[in-house]
């Protein structure tokens, strides 16, 4: 038995049309819609996670977010932001300064020790090692004693790493395995805060709900303990 070629549910309404024209139009209009819609919820998206990122670090570094924008404008890496403010913090200097010693070539270790920082200022406090890509700075504290703690140079990435950990712990208050645990493959430390920022509202809301729902049983508790009080 021979079968003809399946027809699409686009090809049968446009066979069956008594207006084919008008039809094609109507279903380029909705697939042209669909697909408008599809790229503008995408950028929204990616926007609302860039500005939530910038929000939670000014507000994190004490800065206006304005401020944080300002020094992405001068083409500092979304990832590196933290590194700027963390280090303008432990500095003193403006954060202005820290980005032109960036911009000129300087590594994140050399501006630590040009303020005669110990890099065990980056030190991140797992309690195993959490692999990539966190392990390599971890293991580089580990395998030294901490009197030598002093002598470590990290790598770019390396900082990168443990000051974003570090913003994630203190911003929302979770420990470092907790942060290592919410992290997906692939995400990108705008993505990852967003992703952490929602975990730690879902998980407030329903502690709250928890809460409400224990001083709802409390009070059903007690008005029904004084109706039986009744004579």
């Amino acid at each position: 038995m021979h079968y003809g070629k399946l027809l699409t549910a686009k090809e049968v309404f446009l066979k069956n049309s008594k207006f084919p024209l008008i039809a094609a139009v109507l279903i380029w209009i909705c697939t042209a819609g669909a697909g408008a819609t599809d790229v503008n919820i995408g950028l929204s998206a990616n926007e609302d996670g860039v500005k939530g990122f910038y929000l939670s670090i000014g507000n994190h570094y004490n800065v206006p977010e304005k401020e944080v924008v300002v020094v992405r404008e001068r083409n500092v890496p979304d990832d590196e932001l933290p590194v700027v403010f963390f280090l303008a913090r432990h500095t003193g200097v403006a954060p202005s300064v820290i980005v032109k010693m960036r911009l000129d070539g300087q590594s994140w270790m050399d501006i630590t020790l040009h303020y005669d920082l110990s890099p065990k200022l980056y030190y991140v406090a797992f309690s195993k090692d959490p692999g990539p890509p966190y392990g390599k700075a971890w293991g580089r504290f580990k395998n030294q004693k901490k009197d030598r703690w002093k002598e470590i140079r990290l790598t770019d990435d390396e900082i990168v790493v443990c000051v974003n950990t570090k913003f994630l712990c203190e911003r929302y208050g979770y420990s470092p395995d907790e942060v290592v645990g919410l992290r997906h493959k692939g995400d990108n430390w705008v993505s990852f805060n967003s992703s952490v920022k929602h975990h730690k509202e879902a998980k407030n809301k329903s502690a709250k709900r928890h809460a409400d729902a224990d001083d709802d049983d409390n009070d059903h508790g007690k008005q029904h303990g004084k109706g039986h009080g009744k004579k």
